[in-house]
C-alpha cells in the first residue's frame, strides 16, 4: 500500500540520514551523489535537495558535516588522539579535522580527548539538524493554477544573488536592441543553487524575461525555454527577494506534504512582479511556482 505524501517524504529524508551516517563510519565507503540519494528517498532528483532542505531545515553537505563532527567526538570522548578522530570521521588530517572544530564548534579538539561529559554535551547539540523557523502566525495562501506553456529567454549567471540585476540588464539590453522591449510580458527567475547554502561566486541563476512573441531567437550564451503547461501550487510573497528561498520552503515543507499532491517534473520558477529599483523592498511582489503533477 502507498504511504501517505506526508509520511513517505518524512521516511524518505530519514533513510537518506541513515545511509549517510552508515558511509561515513566507514571512511573508505564514498559517500552517494544526490542522484543516488534521490533514488534512495524515492524522490524525483529534479526537487531532491530543494525538499530535502525545506524538511531538514540543512543542506545534505551541511547534513554530511554534522554527522561527521559527531563521528569525532564519539572517537575522542572515548579517548582517542586527534588523529584517530579524524581518520574515523573521514577527515583529510587532524589540521582539517581542528580547523572544523574550531569554525563549528569553537573548541580544539585536543581539548575533548577522553572527555566523556563534554563530548556527550556537543554531541547532543549536533544530534539533529537546526530547527525550522516556524512562521504558523501567517498561514501560507496557495492556489492551484493552471499555466499555459510559455517561452522565456533565459541568461545564467554565476555570481552573487545580489548581483542578479546586471545579467537581467543585459537581457533588456538585447530585448532593446531587437525592438522587443515593448513586448515583455514576465520577468522570470530561476533558481539553480540556494544562495543561502553556496559561496556567493558559485551561486548559479537563470535570469529570464517572457515576450509577446514567437519569433525569439537569443544569441548564445543565451537560451530559448518553455516554462508552464500544467499545474502550478502558486504563492505570493511579499518582501526582500533574498526571503524567496525561504518561502519555497515554507510551501515544500507545510503546504505540500498536507495537500497530498506531488512535485511535477518542471522547474520552480519566480514571476516578479515588482522592480526592486522602484518599489522598497518591504512591499516587493513575486509570485512563486511550484510545479504539480497531474
Amino acid at each position: 500500500m502507498r504511504q501517505p505524501v506526508p509520511h513517505r517524504y518524512a521516511a524518505g529524508v530519514e533513510r537518506v540520514v541513515a545511509h549517510l551516517r552508515d558511509c561515513i563510519a566507514e571512511p573508505a565507503t564514498p559517500l552517494p551523489d544526490l542522484t543516488e540519494l534521490a533514488a534512495l528517498a524515492h524522490l524525483s532528483p529534479f526537487h531532491f535537495h530543494r525538499l530535502y532542505r525545506a524538511l531538514t531545515g540543512e543542506a545534505i553537505g551541511q547534513t554530511v558535516a554534522r554527522l561527521r563532527l559527531s563521528v569525532a567526538l564519539r572517537e575522542l570522548g572515548r579517548g582517542g588522539s586527534v588523529t584517530d578522530a579524524a581518520m574515523a570521521a573521514g577527515y583529510d588530517s587532524p589540521q582539517a579535522l581542528a580547523r572544523v572544530f574550531r569554525t563549528r564548534l569553537a573548541v580544539a579538539p585536543a581539548t575533548l580527548r577522553g572527555d566523556a561529559t563534554a563530548t556527550a554535551s556537543l554531541l547532543e547539540k549536533l544530534a539533529s539538524a537546526p530547527s525550522r523557523e516556524s512562521e504558523a502566525d501567517t498561514p501560507l495562501r496557495v492556489t492551484i493554477q493552471d499555466v499555459a506553456p510559455f517561452d522565456v529567454v533565459v541568461l545564467r549567471q554565476r555570481g552573487a544573488f545580489e548581483e542578479l540585476d546586471r545579467t537581467y540588464g543585459q537581457l533588456f539590453d538585447w530585448a532593446l536592441r531587437n525592438g522587443l522591449a515593448e513586448r515583455l510580458q514576465r520577468l522570470v527567475g530561476l533558481p539553480v543553487s540556494d544562495h543561502r547554502d553556496v559561496a556567493p561566486g558559485d551561486h548559479l541563476f537563470d535570469c529570464a524575461l517572457a515576450f509577446d512573441s514567437t519569433a525569439l531567437a537569443p544569441p548564445a550564451p543565451m537560451t530559448l525555454r518553455t516554462l508552464g503547461g500544467g499545474e502550478y501550487a502558486v504563492l505570493r510573497h511579499v518582501g526582500p527577494y533574498a526571503g524567496l528561498e525561504d518561502a519555497f520552503d515554507r510551501l515544500l515543507a507545510e503546504w505540500l506534504p498536507a495537500s497530498g499532491r506531488e512535485l511535477g517534473e518542471a522547474p520552480i520558477f519566480h514571476h516578479y512582479l515588482d522592480d526592486p529599483e522602484q518599489v522598497p523592498a518591504a512591499i516587493l511582489r513575486a509570485d512563486l511556482h511550484l510545479p504539480l503533477a497531474p
